[in-house]
């Protein structure tokens, strides 16, 4: 028996990601599907990590534990609604757009919010949904959220 591909969820702690998120959970629950919850990071965006100091630059893992431990704790509630799943996160280094399309060589579905943290809320898709859609290497699910933060549908399970 082969093991069924994933449902791969960008994540970045926005509000949009959060139903992404959700919605990711729900279709990867039906599918019977395990999930990849993926939130790309550079330096710039990272937290400090516990070694950080005035003067020291801690190692890139140190950063990326910090990620982990960061995207952790804020899916813990919406995973804890799905225990059946098999979950793993993933903390790439690098661009987002770009390592959500590496995250979807071997994934089934990508799931993605249409904006993130970035600042241009006029257009219809935010950089990276763009750039997950144009290039990804399996279907990409963009979950519309509505200006005011809400779900533009009802995020039913």
């Amino acid at each position: 028996m082969t093991q069924q591909a994933p449902v791969v969820i960008g994540y970045d702690g926005s509000v949009f990601a959060a139903h992404a998120l959700r919605k990711g959970l729900a279709v990867a629950s039906a599918l019977g599907a395990p999930v990849r919850i993926v939130r790309a990071w550079t330096i710039s965006n990272a937290p400090r990590p516990r070694t950080w100091a005035p003067g020291y630059v801690p190692p890139v893992d140190d950063y990326a534990e910090a990620i982990r431990e960061q995207l952790a704790e804020e899916v813990a509630a919406e995973l804890a609604a799905h225990p059946d799943l098999a979950v793993s996160l993933e903390v790439p280094h690098g661009a987002a757009g770009r390592e959500l399309v590496n995250a979807s060589h071997d994934a089934q579905l990508v799931v993605v919010g249409t904006r993130g943290l970035g600042g241009f809320s006029g257009l219809l898709l935010g950089s990276v949904s763009d750039e997950v859609v144009e290039h990804a290497h399996c279907d990409v699910l963009v979950v519309r959220t509505r200006s005011d933060g809400e779900a533009e549908l009802p995020l039913a399970d």
